[in-house]
């Protein structure tokens, strides 16, 4: 009985040693290396209390609700405008790959998943021999394996996590897209409406000039003005007429760049003509922009999901370094008759234990994750710190922009007096008709400078409702749930 205790205290003792000695091993490699993974925390980044200019000191504050609406350029009033972005959104080729790239991300979280699940190997075979001078011989067998890395420290846990953040971020980029395609297509279709007013305006100068010419040609044959004068009215005329030809050309291209927009070939789509001043009006941009909507910015959502990324890619690459275990399990038969083939099997297990923390590429890679995350890191304060200028600027252009309206309003109206003076002292002969046409290019050039003013600004609001993230809800950028 003695015995028998002693032997059992040997054994157990054996095996409290053993567990020790692998207690010990694998504190050793621990201790080798850096394995502790750290929680997300969004990057700091500078900071923007209030925006620059009029519009950031409102009487009360103003939320992003309110500010943008997710279909933001409806404000334009404009049913055509409406219609061509949702032609766009539904057509178009960037859109599409996009939503594409998303989809692609979703099957690559089942990829990422399918590390922590077993894999199945099955395989039937049959050999045949011939000896001379011997029978032929036959064997047929039937095996399979099955082979299983058990996630302990959750290393694959921490690649699924990662490739969810890259799933959110392709979304974000998607969302991206879908605002630049909105503000692509809104301010192209602005361009062609101004370009549509000016050359109708071209067209009322033209004719104005041929008739100017016809006057000059009767006051050449009666001897009263010299042939130079009747050239340099044909000159005239020669500009006006290029420049129209011009208008004609930006027009059709802008026609291309829209129909390109909306998925359809160059060519085969063409904007209804139009004034872009009768069309589209002016919405109010509200006062008082929160700093804060910056956080519905998608690209900015989408570079801080791949900061998240790379931070579950440090973890996974830090876990990595940690002893792994494996089970291998096999299973087969093997006959000399194929009828005897089911009526025997062998099976084994085979369970091991892998040390990847004395392999240096492993430990390289962990130290590459973690400047990659780092990357990361100054990428996404890049994306911030360029949306607040893009915010800024559009405010200053959009503010600089109403102050020239005003001056170019004071102008026209001052050179419409002068114009219709002028046609009255031609009437009483006081002023010949070149000042009369001098006077009518002065006010062309003020009218044309005011019609641009208004699209400028129309582009500017564009501009600002896009930096300023178009509507989009807030992320909260962390781990999906499991």
């Amino acid at each position: 009985m003695n015995a028998m205790n002693a032997t059992t205290a040997i054994a157990s003792r054996s095996r409290t040693a053993q567990a020790v000695c692998a207690g010990v091993c694998t504190a050793l490699l621990c201790g080798c290396a850096d394995v502790a993974v750290k929680e997300y925390q969004r990057p700091e980044t500078v900071g923007k209390a209030s925006w620059s200019g009029a519009t950031a000191a409102p009487a009360m504050p103003v939320s992003a609700t309110e500010t943008i609406a997710p279909d933001w350029w409806k404000g334009f009033g404009d049913p055509t405008l409406n219609d061509l972005v949702s032609r766009a959104i539904a057509g178009n080729n960037d859109i599409r790959i996009l939503a594409a790239r998303i989809r692609v991300a979703n099957a690559q979280v089942g990829e990422a998943r399918a590390g922590a699940l077993p894999s199945l190997d099955v395989g039937a075979g049959a050999s045949y021999e011939k000896t001379t001078g011997q029978k032929l011989s036959k064997t047929f067998n039937l095996g399979t394996q099955v082979n299983w890395d058990l996630d302990v420290w959750g290393k694959v846990e921490k690649g699924v996590q990662a490739q969810k953040a890259e799933f959110r971020a392709s979304e974000a980029d998607w969302r991206a897209g879908y605002l630049n395609l909105v503000a692509s297509v809104a301010t192209t279709y602005f361009q062609i409406l101004q370009l549509d007013e000016q050359i109708d305006q071209q067209q009322f100068a033209l004719s104005k000039n041929r008739d100017i010419l016809a006057t000059y040609d009767a006051m050449l044959s009666q001897g009263l003005i010299p042939n130079t004068r009747v050239l340099q009215q044909r000159a005239e005329i020669n500009r006006l007429t290029n420049d129209m030809l011009e208008l004609q050309r930006a027009r059709a291209l802008s026609d291309n760049a829209l129909a390109t927009l909306m998925g359809v070939p160059a060519g085969e789509f063409r904007v209804p003509r139009g004034k872009l001043r009768d069309r589209v009006r002016l919405p109010t941009v509200p006062a008082g922009i929160p700093s804060d909507i910056m956080n519905r910015r998608p690209d900015i959502v989408a570079a801080e999901y791949r900061v998240l990324e790379a931070h579950n890619l440090v973890g996974q690459a830090k876990l990595a370094q940690l002893p792994s275990i494996s089970l291998t399990g096999r299973g087969g038969t093997s006959s000399f008759q194929l009828g005897d083939l089911l009526r025997s099997f062998t099976f084994g297990l085979l369970p091991s234990i892998n040390l990847p923390g004395l392999d240096p590429s492993v430990r390289a890679r962990a130290r590459t994750s973690e400047e990659e995350a780092k990357v990361a890191e100054e990428q996404y304060r890049k994306t911030v710190v360029g949306a607040f200028e893009e915010v800024e600027n559009a405010l200053v252009n959009l503010d600089s922009h109403r102050k020239q309206r005003e001056e170019l309003r004071q102008q026209v109206d001052s050179l419409n007096v002068v114009a219709a003076q002028v046609e009255g002292q031609l009437r009483e002969g006081v002023v010949s008709q070149l000042e009369v046409f001098e006077a009518q290019r002065s006010l062309l050039g003020a009218q044309l400078a005011m019609l641009a003013n208004h699209q400028q600004m129309l582009s500017d609001t564009v501009t600002l409702y896009k930096a300023l993230g178009g509507g989009w809800p807030p992320a909260d950028v962390k781990n999906a749930s499991q």
